[in-house]
């Protein structure tokens, strides 16, 4: 029987599955700061609409913090998740 932990784990393994998902993380770790979810889409080149949903799954794994100003989202890394379940897995990120 699997438990939260187990649970939050296989979220954030699924959310890292995906190649563009993984190049968010990867620029969000370089950047290391708040930064607007159009930006990051112009650097790992992705539409609005494919942004959108790709930073959906990463804040429901906990892997990103987002908040939302007027009409702009902005996103940062969640260092704590990220730690927690990356960086030991997957250095090189």
């Amino acid at each position: 029987m699997m438990n939260t932990a187990d649970n939050k784990q296989i979220a954030v393994f699924k959310a890292l599955a995906d190649p563009v998902r993984l190049d968010i993380i990867q620029y969000l770790k370089q950047i290391d700061c708040e930064i607007s979810c159009g930006e990051v889409g112009k650097a790992v080149n992705i539409s609005k609409t494919s942004g959108s949903y790709h930073f959906k799954l990463l804040q429901d794994a906990g892997l990103i913090n987002a908040r939302k100003e007027a009409r702009e989202k902005y996103v940062s890394l969640n260092q704590t998740t990220f730690d927690k379940y990356v960086t030991n897995f997957y250095k090189n990120i």
